[in-house]
């Protein structure tokens, strides 16, 4: 049997490569590009399936998580909304962020804007290159349904550097899921830092003043949001926004959406966020002291037992932890929590007597979490 080694070959036109004399073809639009078959999409939860927070309201005035996680609503407009997790399906997707104006801003000043927009850490962007004249474009995929037809924005933001690629795109029915692609050049001048900061951003603009607009299609010093084309989405409550099927990739073609599983989408969340909450059960947690029983009735040296407690997966910094809720408690007082780092944190309470001491939450308001966002 012969065999043939080549380094490339080319096909003339069209979509298929005749191999054979029989007739064997490959569809050559189906080959695999060289890029990672796995692990593509930059985007954490582009398919909005994880929504820890759940339904969020009132949101505005300065910038917050919304209802899906690593998604922020960033403004600083009179505008407010309902965020959450819909799920009704957009396009392809079962599940999308929904913005619902519930208070419209019809005079948008000049510093006014507001967005949705998801962050990526500059450690995970060193591939890119940018900053070199190697610098890899990058593919932007997604679906919307848009109040107003017309043209839309988004943005790219080195948040490192300081420049703002904007590129417009027009929805043509309002109320309709369309689906969007849009190539953002590789930056040859500006890189990244090596670290667990904010890298580069992506953002949906919901409506932006003149001091956040600027033209479409190249990089430009400055954070700047849109064009003076972009709708102003937020100007009637009526108006509901969805997003979904997000995917950044490298390379200048879109592949197939990359669709995780729950548990591994879940996972790359929870190092931004962690929320452990009520479970219907009276989960008691196993407290300890360093001291004696009789040192704990006296008050001596310190009548507190303390549980430590482990977060799923390392979280990106030291988090903020917070508990809220009134917790049912036994022989102890409501716990606290007096430390944290990156992969754990201390439940404290105060021992009221020299029994057992157990405190659990008890109602669905009863709970804890843990911030690391960007």
């Amino acid at each position: 049997m012969s065999k043939l080694n080549v380094n490339s070959i080319d096909k003339e036109s069209g979509s298929t490569l005749t191999l054979g004399g029989s007739g064997t073809t490959v569809n050559v639009s189906n080959m695999v590009p060289d890029v990672a078959l796995s692990n593509r999409n930059l985007i954490i939860n582009g398919a909005m399936n994880v929504a820890q927070r759940g339904t969020q309201t009132g949101q505005g005035g300065s910038n917050v998580y919304s209802a899906v996680d690593r998604w922020e609503f960033v403004t600083n407009s009179a505008a407010r909304v309902t965020t959450s997790q819909d799920t009704s399906g957009l396009g392809n997707f079962s599940n999308t962020l929904k913005i619902d104006c519930t208070t419209a801003d019809t005079s948008i000043a000049v510093s006014d804007q507001a967005g949705i927009r998801t962050k990526l850490e500059s450690q995970d962007l060193q591939h890119l290159l940018w900053g070199t004249a190697s610098a890899k474009t990058l593919t932007l995929r997604f679906t919307v349904s848009s109040p107003k037809a017309g043209i839309h924005c988004v943005q790219a933001y080195n948040r490192d550097a300081g420049y703002s690629y904007v590129q417009e795109f027009t929805v043509t029915s309002a109320n309709t899921a369309e689906e969007f692609t849009v190539t953002i050049p590789g930056d040859t001048s500006n890189g990244f830092a090596n670290d667990n900061g904010t890298g580069l951003e992506i953002c949906f603009p919901l409506h932006n003043g003149t001091n956040w607009q600027t033209t479409s299609g190249s990089w430009q010093s400055g954070n700047f949001f849109s064009t003076s084309n972009q709708q102003n989405l937020l100007d009637d409550v009526a108006n509901n926004f969805y997003l979904t099927g997000v995917q950044l990739e490298v390379g200048d073609t879109a592949t197939p959406f990359e669709h995780r599983s729950y548990g591994e989408e879940l996972s790359l969340c929870q190092r931004y966020f962690y929320k452990w909450i009520y479970t219907g059960l009276s989960d008691q947690f196993n407290f300890y002291s360093p001291h004696s029983p009789a040192q704990v009735t006296a008050g001596l040296p310190n009548s507190s037992a303390i549980c430590p407690m482990t977060f799923p997966v390392t979280m990106r910094a030291t988090p903020t932890v917070t508990k809220y809720g009134t917790w049912a408690v036994s022989n102890c007082s409501q716990p606290t929590i007096p430390g944290a780092s990156a992969t754990n944190f201390i439940l404290q309470a105060a021992a009221t007597s020299t029994a057992a001491i157990a405190t659990y939450p008890n109602t669905s308001d009863d709970l804890i979490d843990a911030s690391a966002e960007l």
